[in-house]
């Protein structure tokens, strides 16, 4: 009896509580990205990848994006001007969720979950002519930290190809 007894006393300590975290791991690698409207370099811009009841939603910043070949890469903090969120729905969403003026009234949020700490790395090059540039955005997300409202932290995910865009 006393043997067993330590073996549930183990199995009581060891074992842990997740607590309500819904999020296991962030897929959104074999997503389409989408937008609402042309991108435009000098203004934020809004871009998401849904997957039936979540999306993963890219803000970037003002000029962010550059009209030059190369790599740059943006440490995210709560004061850069780049933003990422993850939000859970009660439903599948669309990208009507996203684009109206108005956005429907269902799916609901369950959950929003802001991103501390991430890397962006956008790799640019040029895919257009002298007389019609255009340049093809390649981004990557990795070392995201997600926090939650009750303070559990989600670190260490990556979106290795968040998508491309394209500016002209």
């Amino acid at each position: 009896m006393k043997k067993l007894y330590i073996v549930f006393m183990l199995i009581f300590i060891s074992s842990c509580d997740d607590g309500d975290l819904q999020i296991e791991s962030l897929d959104f690698n074999d997503v389409d990205i989408e937008t609402c409207s042309t991108i435009d370099i000098a203004q934020a811009n809004t871009l998401f990848k849904i997957n039936d009841d979540e999306a993963l939603i890219l803000i970037l910043g003002a000029d962010v994006l550059q009209q030059e070949e190369g790599t740059i890469t943006v440490e995210m903090t709560s004061s850069t001007s780049s933003t990422i969120i993850y939000r859970l729905f009660s439903d599948t969403v669309t990208s009507d969720y996203f684009c109206d003026d108005i956005p429907p009234s269902t799916p609901t949020v369950l959950d929003e979950i802001t991103a501390t700490e991430a890397t962006i790395t956008i790799t640019t090059t040029s895919t257009g002519t002298v007389d019609v540039p255009e340049y093809e955005h390649y981004i990557e997300l990795t070392s995201i930290t997600l926090e939650t409202s009750t303070d559990q932290r989600i670190t260490d995910l990556s979106i290795d190809e968040y998508g491309t865009i394209t500016t002209n």
